[in-house]
């Protein structure tokens, strides 16, 4: 079993995520991004995605299929400032969900990645 999902579990992950959320619902960079209707649909999305990553349910998979994150997030405009910002939120809410290692760094280790993967935007 992946550490992040043996230390998390699922309840874990999605409380990350929520907490996650919270932030970027007042956030002025990021929370413009998100339909105003679609909120708890994101927050879901989210933390299907992780759940599946980190070693848990398949849900996101069965419902979604691959998850081809870097063309889901093309709409987008997806620079340094987006990046940073997206993973400031994140390490807010793992500060504040009090994360321990060693999934603390191996999620950050993936956000970091991930969250540079996604930019479409030349600086």
């Amino acid at each position: 079993m992946n550490p992040v999902y043996e230390q998390m579990g699922e309840t874990g992950l999605r409380e990350l995520v929520a907490a996650f959320y919270r932030r970027v619902k007042e956030d002025d960079l990021l929370g413009p991004m998100y339909p105003e209707s679609d909120w708890q649909g994101a927050e879901e999305r989210l933390s299907d995605f992780l759940v599946y990553r980190f070693g848990g349910s398949q849900k996101y998979i069965e419902e979604r299929g691959h998850p081809r994150l870097r063309m889901r997030h093309m709409p987008f405009r997806i620079g340094e400032a987006e990046r940073d910002r997206w993973l400031q939120l994140m390490g807010e809410a793992m500060a504040e969900r009090a994360i321990a290692e060693p999934a603390a760094g191996l999620l950050k280790d993936f956000f970091v990645q991930t969250a540079d993967f996604m930019r479409n935007q030349e600086e």
